[in-house]
């Protein structure tokens, strides 16, 4: 394999440890600049050229794009995709994870944990907004803030009324955030590689620093995470549309709460502390995306026309409930059960006598017309459908099983 690290810190541990673990595995490994790239647009004929150069024939790229040049460092990352180079991270998972605002949005809309947020412009929304994520004390972020800078504790609710005022008069967003007093000064941080935890560690703050950001001296141990953090972390990388990322999580009293998806994370802390080769898993990652690709499943399946990928959620009091998907006679609308979502649970390919609980979510693929005829009228402007107003008689049945 022939791989692009896309790096404007050629030096760094990251860097080194990552052109390190390809050569080990015998790759032919470049670290290039991301600066350095010049794009070229023609019809039909998208091309990279590198320090004045038309650039050679790549299998991969990983990216590492800094938060000072996201910009630009999106748009090179855009052309290798354009290329048909495989990308270990699209330019628009980057771009949704590196502006935190746009991230919380993203994962706001599924069943995952994150601190209540609010966003406000108007200096009279600033104390409606502060009590309605809980009064203070109160975290105060910038939305584009990185290793913990830009990122305040505010103890009183003038303290923090202050704080956005100032930072508003400098032309900063900010974003308004529920402090978890239990988690004060400490969070996890897990990497992510495809669709599992690679390694993770718990960082905790020293003195009377509450950010435990390793840059800003926090320490940081190894750490096993439950099934539910994992699942957590992988689902928060995959909503932003990320292959590897570091995933943040604060421990609270209801479970993981996810603050932030890094899309190029720091490998030296986390190999230090727990010993494993974080480099060399990213690596065998890419290297077999490249020999076997995943199919596009949204591609595929939105090939026909009037078929579509679509989610349904099941809630409480649905004649659903307690029904298995067999008895919901979905295969006969020409709706076929792909996933089934289960609070921090995915079970993919459900079996037929799979009973269905309340707040269930099933992933289906199928005729959209019938998957929008299902949903009760009140609830069609919702982008969540719902089936609480089903028929009970549907015709049979489905053949999923289950592995």
């Amino acid at each position: 394999m022939k791989l692009a690290i896309l790096s404007c810190g050629p030096n760094s541990y990251s860097t080194q440890r990552l052109k390190e673990a390809a050569m080990q595995r015998g790759h032919n490994v470049k670290v290039l600049n991301t600066l350095k790239f010049a794009i070229d647009l023609q019809q039909g004929e998208p091309a990279l050229h590198f320090r004045q150069k038309l650039l050679s024939q790549y299998d991969a790229v990983l990216p590492r794009i800094g938060a000072s040049i996201t910009y630009y460092g999106t748009a090179v990352v855009r052309q290798f995709q354009e290329m048909d180079v495989f990308c270990a991270n699209s330019a628009h998972g980057i771009t949704n994870s590196r502006d935190k605002l746009r991230s919380l949005q993203l994962m706001s809309r599924h069943h995952i944990g994150i601190p209540r947020t609010a966003f406000v412009r108007d200096k009279k929304d600033v104390l409606p907004a502060i009590e309605r994520v809980g009064g203070a004390p109160v975290i105060i972020k910038l939305i584009e803030g990185t290793q913990g800078i830009g990122v305040l504790l505010a103890e009183s609710v003038n303290t923090a009324e202050s704080i956005i005022e100032l930072l508003q008069s400098q032309k900063q967003n900010v974003l308004i955030q529920k402090f978890v007093a239990e988690s004060k000064g400490k969070d996890i941080r897990a990497i992510v590689v495809g669709d599992r935890v690679v390694a993770a560690m718990r960082r905790v703050a020293q003195g009377q620093e509450f950010r435990s950001n390793v840059h800003r001296g926090g320490i940081a141990e190894a750490v096993e995470l439950s099934d539910e953090y994992k699942e957590t972390a992988v689902k928060a990388a995959q909503i932003m549309g990320l292959q590897v990322a570091g995933v943040d999580m604060l421990e609270s009293k209801t479970g993981p709460q996810v603050m932030e998806v890094n899309s190029s994370p720091g490998l030296e802390g986390i190999e230090s502390c727990t010993g494993l080769d974080v480099a060399g898993a990213i690596i065998e990652y890419i290297a077999a995306q490249v020999d076997f690709p995943e199919i596009d499943v949204r591609q595929r399946l939105t090939v026909s026309k009037g078929y579509g990928v679509g989610e349904i959620y099941i809630p409480d009091g649905s004649n659903f409930v307690g029904k298995t998907i067999l008895e919901t006679n979905l295969h006969d609308k020409d709706i076929n059960v792909l996933t089934l979502y289960r609070g921090a649970k995915v079970i993919p390919n459900p079996r037929k006598d799979r009973v269905l609980e309340a707040d269930d979510k099933l992933l289906c693929f199928g005729r959209m017309d019938a998957m929008r005829e299902m949903i009760p009228a009140k609830t069609r402007r919702r982008r969540r459908p719902t089936i609480s107003d089903l028929p009970e008689n549907l015709p049979d049945s489905s053949d999923h099983s289950e592995p």
